[in-house]
């Protein structure tokens, strides 16, 4: 590879390939007003399905890309991911109906799933030990600017060619990762390197990872915390729209919450090693539920409407943040029993993590009714089991080191 891509370059393509998800979900929320009002005027909420029907396309899809990369190489299933994300992006552009929009957008998760899951074997195969890391960091690092500016870029491709172009973005963006990988990255698993690919196995993986008590309890945290994550994501736009009537600032606003709650994995970084991971985690969720019923009984008060406008960023900001600090750390929690499994593991991880996450958001962000009630309720919620969850956690440890 060396010899035909620098090492910036190569940094350049996978934080993009990483940014297909972010920049999927995020430069829709200023289309949800306009697809609702036309493709779904008798139900506008309906319109928040866009984001979380996408979520679980690229659910299902992390299961299989990883294993499928493994039997028949990377760019192949990165082409193929490539090529059914064009296609059901066409097909979204053209739809009539809310009905086929979601269909589509449940095959363009399915597609963007490639890029995304196997761009970080491709780091796999190529360096390892500190560098390896060293260019995770920076690819993350650029990663944490597209939910920043995605939504303006959204906003400015409605504004020129309606919401349907936004679609058509996709397609570019999906065109330019393809052309740019094909014909710079040369293919980085040799054919003696690949496994066959079998179901069986998969099924075999998952099984032992329900049967470890800390991986399970990991598992089932980081999807309640991908809840609460896709539950924000699916009703921020209508509560800055609807509630604040700050429909045309809220992209800015959002790109300003992103900047801010990314210093999560800079405070991470420097705690873990001290504190812990399970720690790190568990206070983080300690932390949300406290701030976020402060935030339910405050709401009770009569505030002016820019109190109350200011209240809502400030604990959006949390929650993005208490994302940033346990995602990474649970994710870790349960990789690390299961060394000898660990891209089968962590295909089974982000998949189940990830569509029971959707399964969760999806039906809470139909609950919006005008107020900030259901989001705050959902997410205390979800932040309360999270955190019974870790506390069982933490005594099964002692148990252990006992």
């Amino acid at each position: 590879m060396t010899n035909r891509m620098s090492r910036g370059e190569f940094i350049a393509l996978i934080a993009m390939m990483f940014s297909t998800i972010a920049f999927s979900i995020d430069s829709m929320l200023p289309a949800l007003p306009e697809i609702g009002a036309q493709l779904s005027p008798d139900d506008v909420n309906r319109a928040q399905l866009i984001l979380t029907s996408f979520v679980l396309g690229m659910g299902i899809g992390t299961f299989f890309t990883g294993p499928l990369s493994d039997a028949f190489g990377r760019k192949p299933v990165i082409y193929g991911g490539v090529a059914l994300y064009i296609a059901a992006s066409a097909v979204a552009w053209a739809s009539s109906s809310l009905e086929l929009v979601l269909a589509a957008r449940v095959a363009q998760g399915l597609g963007a799933a490639g890029p995304r899951v196997v761009a970080m074997a491709v780091i796999r195969d190529l360096y390892s030990g500190r560098i390896m890391a060293r260019i995770i960091s920076i690819a993350m690092l650029l990663f944490t600017l597209v939910p920043a500016v995605a939504p303006m870029l959204g906003a400015g491709v409605i504004a020129l060619f309606g919401w349907r172009g936004i679609f058509m973005s996709f397609i570019l963006f999906a065109l330019i990762v393809c052309v740019w990988m094909g014909t710079r990255l040369p293919e980085s698993l040799a054919v003696e390197n690949r496994r066959p690919f079998r179901l069986p196995l998969m099924v075999a993986a998952t099984k032992e990872m329900f049967a470890h008590p800390t991986v399970r309890l990991s598992i089932m945290v980081q999807t309640l915390c991908m809840g609460i994550l896709f539950t924000m994501l699916t009703m921020v736009q209508p509560v800055y729209d609807v509630i604040h009537d700050r429909a045309e600032s809220f992209p800015f606003w959002f790109g300003f919450v992103a900047l801010m709650s990314g210093s999560a994995s800079v405070l991470n970084a420097a705690l873990v090693v001290r504190v812990g991971m399970r720690r790190m985690v568990t206070w983080a969720l300690g932390a949300q539920i406290g701030i976020t019923a402060l935030v339910i009984v405050t709401n009770s008060f009569p505030l002016s409407p820019d109190a109350s406008f200011g209240l809502f960023v400030a604990w959006q900001t949390t929650v993005f943040f208490m994302a940033g600090v346990t995602m990474g750390n649970l994710n870790a929690i349960a990789m690390e029993p299961m060394g000898h499994i660990a891209g089968m593991a962590a295909s089974v991880i982000g998949s189940v993590s990830t569509v029971l996450a959707a399964a969760i958001a999806a039906p809470v962000g139909l609950l919006f009714d005008g107020s900030i009630m259901p989001l705050t309720t959902g997410i205390l919620t979800m932040c309360t089991l999270a955190f019974g969850l870790m506390i069982h956690m933490g005594r099964i440890e002692n148990r252990l080191l006992a």
